[in-house]
């Protein structure tokens, strides 16, 4: 009898850890889930997946996706005071009543005001014990952030840390047992393949669309509103994402994570076709990084590249010559790249044996790895291809990924114009820069700066035009930048502050 219990036993343990071995080969396939996650172990809600005679046909409906999907992706509301002038240029109806502006009873006696600010977006939960993947510009600035799960319960959560290069950022609840979604790998996503975002669109509760991978390595310049080394390599897809989607997954049928949603293409702001995805292979990267680190580790190359989109003329312009791969207009002397031997006019044509065509899938390989990484580089030189090792920089003064003549003016958001002679002279100014239009969520947009403001000083010196405002900006680098300046048919100097490190 005894005997028997202990066969009985040995079978059972048998058929336990066979089960565990199938389901960890099956779901990962080599892919890093999390960087602590315990091998083997895969969440509840992917469940499904072992249900039933399941073989390598594609679905015939995405249920088992989205039931996989829908439990680990969060309902992410943000809360930002802002402490803004009641002296700013409006149009308040009931101002002169009684010769008393309304504003001033909410002031704080100074001629300021509290205005909290009320946002949201989607985020995925990527471990059992809370931590939480989203975009760096849902939560960036926030002084509250909570996190709501599919079952409705809610958490106050911390922000670990944000990366503005990738537009990515991870906040932590104080939770166990979580359902998390599993990483797939992006490098493996094709073109026309299925894929489904999820998340809490146009404050609507969890929502699934469905859609085609449109293309790869898309580069928008958006990030470059808050960063002057963005990191762009999107997925495109055809997935319906609206306002709201921010920082919610994109994923393959497999409910495996693909990306996390980022952009859309639209002239109104809402959905008008295609969407645009951070691939999963950056984000696990990025993530680990600022988890372990606080921020993310970049690794650098060494070289200045084209923008994709340059047109004939603009490459005639800068000696870019045509071919396949990445064309090297400049390469810093210090860098990586350099001490490989790679030199201008070389064309970057593969990165560890895959090709790359464009600067933004360059980019998006290079931003997988880490300072200190061992590469293999290959290029074409006067018609012939060599390959050479490179070890990867951490170093972003020196050794730069960026784009022909771009500015730091750039980062501000903003179309700027000289002042005219003629305004000046009717305004008894000898010059100044007046700002024209302003970009949503660009520097001056979240310093609340206003279209008609006419910059005079910078840092306290003189501006008279683009130019002397573009020196003040190079001095700040990544420092605060005090623009003083006035509002025409308004009294007073008015002065804000931005801060070119963080985007605020």
């Amino acid at each position: 009898m005894r005997a028997k219990q202990i066969v009985a036993v040995i079978l059972i343990s048998a058929s336990t850890a066979l089960a565990t071995m199938w389901g960890y080969n099956h779901f990962s396939s080599g892919k890093t889930y999390y960087y602590s996650q315990d091998s083997g172990k895969v969440p509840a809600n992917y469940a499904k997946f072992f249900e039933g005679n399941r073989n390598s046909a594609p679905p015939s409906d995405f249920v088992d996706a989205a039931s996989a999907a829908i439990p680990a992706t969060v309902h992410i509301k943000t809360k930002t005071v802002r402490t803004v002038s009641n002296n700013l240029p409006k149009h308040n109806p009931f101002s002169d009543l009684f010769g008393i502006d309304p504003d001033d009873f909410f002031g704080n006696g100074n001629g300021m005001r509290s205005m909290p600010e009320m946002a949201s977006g989607s985020g995925v939960i990527i471990s059992n014990d809370g931590y939480i993947v989203t975009n760096n510009h849902v939560v960036d600035g926030a002084d509250e952030v909570t996190v709501t799960l599919s079952n409705r319960r809610s958490f106050k959560a911390k922000v670990v840390g944000a990366d503005p290069s990738s537009d990515l950022a991870v906040v932590k609840i104080d939770a166990q047992n979580l359902p998390f979604l599993l990483y797939a790998n992006s490098d493996e996503v094709k073109v026309g393949q299925w894929v489904l975002a999820v998340g809490y669109p146009l404050t609507l509760e969890t929502t699934v669309t469905a859609g085609i991978v449109s293309a790869k390595g898309r580069t928008l310049d958006i990030n470059r509103r808050q960063s002057q080394s963005p990191v762009e390599s999107f997925i495109q897809t055809d997935a319906a994402v609206n306002p709201g989607n921010s920082g919610g997954p994109l994923i393959n049928t497999e409910g495996q994570l693909v990306g996390i949603n980022s952009a859309i293409a639209s002239p109104t702001g809402s959905y008008a076709g295609y969407s645009f995805t951070i691939p999963v292979n950056i984000v696990k990267k990025v993530v680990n990084d600022i988890i372990k680190f606080g921020t993310s580790q970049r690794a650098y190359l060494g070289i200045q590249y084209p923008r994709d989109d340059l047109s004939e003329d603009q490459k005639k312009e800068n000696g870019i010559k045509d071919g396949d791969g990445v064309y090297v207009i400049t390469i810093s002397p210090d860098g990586p790249a350099a001490h490989a031997g790679l030199k201008q006019g070389d064309l970057i044509i593969k990165l560890n044996g895959d090709e790359v065509f464009t600067g933004a899938e360059m980019v998006g390989k290079i931003a997988t790895f880490s300072p200190g990484d061992k590469i293999k580089v290959t290029y074409k030189r006067d018609g012939k291809e060599n390959t050479v090792s490179v070890v990867l920089s951490n170093n972003s003064s020196s050794v730069s990924t960026s784009i022909v003549k771009s500015s730091v003016l750039d980062k501000l958001g903003a179309q700027l114009e000289n002042l005219s002679k003629k305004d000046a002279a009717g305004l008894d100014m000898k010059g100044g820069v007046v700002v024209k239009s302003i970009t949503e969520n660009g520097l001056m947009d979240k310093s609340r700066v206003q279209e008609g403001f006419i910059i005079l000083k910078a840092n306290g010196e003189d501006i008279k035009n683009i130019e002397d405002l573009q020196v003040v900006l190079n001095k700040a680098a990544n420092g605060t930048v005090k623009l003083e300046g006035v509002f025409p048919g308004y009294e007073g100097v008015y002065t804000y502050s931005l801060k070119l490190s963080s985007g605020e």
